[in-house]
Order: C-alpha cells, then sequence, then structure tokens
C-alpha cells in the first residue's frame, strides 16, 4: 500500500496540473470547511446518468487501454 503522504502529495498535483492553484485553493478548503460525505456524493452524483452496463464497458475499455506500470497491481 502506498504511503498516505506519497497518495496525498500525487492528489494535489494532479489538482495542480488540471485545475491549477486557485481552483485547487479554492477546492480544498471547501472540503476542509464544509463537511462532506465522499460516498454519498459519489454514489448520487458521479455516473448520476450512466447506466451499469455503460460504466462497466467503460471501466474495461479504460482497463484495456491504461495496463498497470511495471510493479503495480492490477
Amino acid at each position: 500500500m502506498p504511503d498516505t503522504a506519497v497518495v496525498m502529495q500525487e492528489g494535489v498535483n494532479c489538482l495542480l496540473k488540471n485545475l491549477g492553484a486557485l481552483k485547487t485553493e479554492i477546492f480544498i478548503s471547501h472540503l476542509l470547511r464544509e463537511p462532506f460525505d465522499y460516498t454519498k456524493w459519489r454514489r448520487d452524483n458521479l455516473y448520476a446518468d450512466v447506466s451499469l452496463r455503460d460504466l462497466n464497458r467503460r471501466a474495461a475499455e479504460f482497463a484495456r487501454n491504461n495496463p498497470p506500470l511495471h510493479g503495480e497491481r492490477a
């Protein structure tokens, strides 16, 4: 299992790359300020408009196109 500090740094780097510094700060400050249940949010919002069959198809396609790197588990 990866070290928590490494995962946190990778997450921040991903946010910075995709959102930029300002939006990353806004995102993090909002998460810290507001109670947030990620599991409930993911269940209710993420892929809410996608059927289970389509989501499964997308996941299988992603796995085919993104094989694990050397040393990573599938």
